[in-house]
């Protein structure tokens, strides 16, 4: 069962969806960080708080903070671009191997036609 296990730790699958998980997580405070310490400050200029994710609106006692909303929705847009790029970027330095289609020989399609004759005349002689 342990070696079991260790193999399946070892294989590849699982060893890169660790790496991507860490590597993702890492990511993250970065863009967070982007959003937080540039750019929320850029649109603060021009917000009358000049906090993005202290923006709200109250009614009826409920407090809706859509500046966090945005701010979550520009980190989301901002980390989907760069793994976008990042995407472009590991197909072109890798492509995919195109699957290899059968190429027929003259040869082979000679005779294929010879076929298809054959079976038209006996289909005709009928």
């Amino acid at each position: 069962m342990i070696k079991e296990f260790k193999e399946f730790i070892l294989r590849g699958n699982v060893l890169d969806l660790a790496v991507g998980v860490i590597i993702g997580a890492a990511f993250t405070a970065i863009v967070t960080s982007l959003v937080n310490n540039l750019i929320n400050p850029l649109i603060g200029l021009f917000v009358q708080d000049g906090a993005l994710t202290q923006m709200s609106v109250k009614v009826a006692g409920a407090t809706f903070a859509y500046g966090a909303f945005l701010n979550d929705v520009l980190n989301f847009l901002i980390t989907a671009f760069v793994i976008f790029i990042l995407i472009k970027a590991i197909n072109k330095l890798f492509p995919k191997k195109e699957e290899q289609e059968e190429i027929v020989s003259n040869d082979e399609l000679d005779t294929l036609r010879e076929i298809r004759d054959l079976l038209k005349e006996k289909e005709l002689t009928k």
